[in-house]
């Protein structure tokens, strides 16, 4: 069981890991063993965050603005000048805008579909060579893209373009992960839910309020998160290719959309 769930000896990338899911996740991979790269637009939040995961294994920071194209290309840069090989991409970070209809500018929903993403799918690109080499039939490598439960069902938020970025990235993921598993690269998602984060304010700050609307009566925790993660990116997730998995106790399947 514990190789079955084991990253020990696995390199891997995270977007956005200075804080929220992205933190989440990047810790569980450093306890489970991986060799944990974390990026951030904020240089000090991550390599704040870089120095707190290393208590627990091997973390290091890559300061660097992900978004768009010529972000993830940049991003990928700079990875490839510290590692020739890459175990593990979670493409987790994101923006979102909120904005009546009326008003809702060009501005944010270029900032949000280039990061959620047009700057995935160009760091896949850019990295492909480096997951090509990581990747063995026995010991694929990964993709996760973090999604959200507005890719699945819908939130009558004003956030279009938020929305439509998440259901268009786990489209992508499914679109990636039918070429690349003949490659033995497996390429999944997650679809977060209410988990407490600067993007999530309100399961940050109103986090008993919010769970009354929950299935399971609560937010979701960092194990939550972390282990839906080390799920897909270990030997137990080597045979979910394509899927995007909720994890939102419940709410997805729930929301009548109002």
């Amino acid at each position: 069981m514990q190789d079955l769930f084991s990253l020990a000896g696995r390199t891997s990338l995270i977007t956005g890991g200075s804080r929220g899911i992205g933190e989440m996740i990047a810790e569980g991979f450093v306890r489970a063993g991986a060799k944990v790269y974390i990026s951030a637009r904020k240089a000090s939040a991550c390599e704040e965050t870089a120095r707190r995961l290393s208590a627990f294994g091997e973390c290091i920071a890559i300061p660097a603005d992900a978004s768009g194209a010529s972000g993830a290309k940049a991003l990928a840069e700079l990875y490839l000048a510290k590692e020739s090989l890459l175990d593990i991409l979670v493409n987790n970070a994101g923006a979102a805008w909120g904005e009546p209809i009326e008003s809702f500018p060009e501005s944010g929903w270029d900032k949000v579909m280039d990061l959620n993403v047009k700057a995935p799918f160009f760091l896949v690109q850019a990295l492909l060579g480096a997951l090509r080499g990581a990747a063995r039939p026995e010991r694929p490598a990964k993709i996760i893209h973090l999604a959200s439960i507005d890719g699945l069902s819908v939130n009558m938020l004003p956030t279009y373009s938020y929305a439509a970025s998440k259901a268009g990235l786990i489209h992508l993921t499914r679109r990636l992960a039918l070429e690349l598993a003949p490659q033995n690269i497996v390429v999944s998602g997650i679809a977060p839910g209410a988990f407490a984060s600067n993007m999530n304010k309100q399961a940050r700050d109103e986090a008993e309020t919010l769970a009354k609307r929950i299935p399971s009566r609560r937010i979701g925790s960092p194990e939550d998160m972390a282990g839906a993660a080390i799920f897909l990116a270990s030997r137990a997730g080597d045979y979910v290719v394509g899927d995007t998995l909720a994890v939102d106790g419940g709410v997805a399947w729930t929301r009548l959309g109002f």
